[in-house]
């Protein structure tokens, strides 16, 4: 199956993590670290994008909402419909944090953040 972007439905997380993320001014604002997935109903949480460190140190870990990549052929990555300053003021902690009491309060505080439907309502 295809989505409405011209992608497939399926990828493996071996592919995702690792991929760079750029915000809609075309800036490489960090790469995709971790998919933190829910076990209960199949779905994915959010992505962890991480960003703002130099050779791992100072590096902010930032949960984005899924459905917010969108991946682009043309510069091998994703990208996210939001500025800098918007990623940069978002909900961020270290990656152990973020998944603290099965990752809920972080889910729902980023998709609020960044005001996108709650898929599990």
């Amino acid at each position: 199956m295809v989505t409405q972007t011209g992608h497939t439905t399926a990828i493996r997380a071996s592919r995702t993590i690792g991929t760079s993320v750029y915000n809609t001014q075309g800036e490489k604002i960090g790469k995709v670290e971790d998919i933190v997935l829910n076990k209960t109903d199949n779905s994915i949480m959010f992505a962890v994008v991480g960003f703002g460190g130099f050779l791992g140190m100072g590096e902010k870990y930032h949960p984005v909402p899924w459905s917010a990549l969108d991946y682009s052929k043309d510069r091998d990555g994703y990208v996210v419909p939001y500025t800098k300053e918007q990623l940069q003021a978002a909900p961020a902690d270290d990656i152990q944090e973020l998944t603290r009491n099965d990752g809920q309060a972080t889910r729902d505080s980023t998709y609020k953040y960044y005001k996108v439907a709650p898929y599990w309502m």
